[in-house]
């Protein structure tokens, strides 16, 4: 028997034989999941800077960030970051960052509701004259509120 060599449609994520020469020996299609791709959430290196800064400050370097996304304020959802002291949850999404002239690297958790929300987000740190702090950048924002703690999809 010879292999058939398989063709993936992206449209309809189905990925199929070649068809056969006639209708009568043509094989049900093989129907194979879309290529899955990682979670992905970034902190630029000014905001892993900072957070290791806040993680010494503390006395607790070994600690994490907690990023996500919470049902309220004035557009539908909230921003949530959250100093993380124990190990994360078995179902928590953990991303690390290396930090400059740092041995250890920063790590942030998300739950796995929350990177709905925030996947291919980043998270930077923002200095101006009129403000300073950590500000997301979520590419599923629709629309936030003035203070750009809440948002909408």
């Amino acid at each position: 028997m010879q292999a058939q060599a398989m063709t993936y449609e992206r449209e309809r994520d189905v990925a199929r034989s070649p068809e056969p020469a006639s209708s009568a020996d043509a094989p049900a299609p093989v129907v194979a999941p879309a290529p899955a791709t990682a979670p992905t959430f970034r902190l630029t290196p000014p905001a892993a800077r900072k957070v290791a800064e806040a993680l010494q400050k503390r006395g607790t370097p070994k600690s994490a960030l907690r990023v996500g996304v919470r049902g309220g304020g004035c557009s539908g959802f909230s921003y949530v970051i959250e100093f993380a002291d124990g190990a994360p949850a078995a179902r928590d999404l953990v991303f690390t960052f290396p930090v400059e002239g740092r041995d250890e690297p920063v790590r942030v958790y998300c739950d796995k509701k929350s990177i709905l929300y925030l996947n291919g987000g980043t998270l930077d740190w923002e200095k101006t004259l009129m403000y300073q702090g950590f500000k997301f950048k979520n590419p599923h924002e629709k629309s936030s509120c003035g203070c750009s703690s809440s948002f909408s999809v």
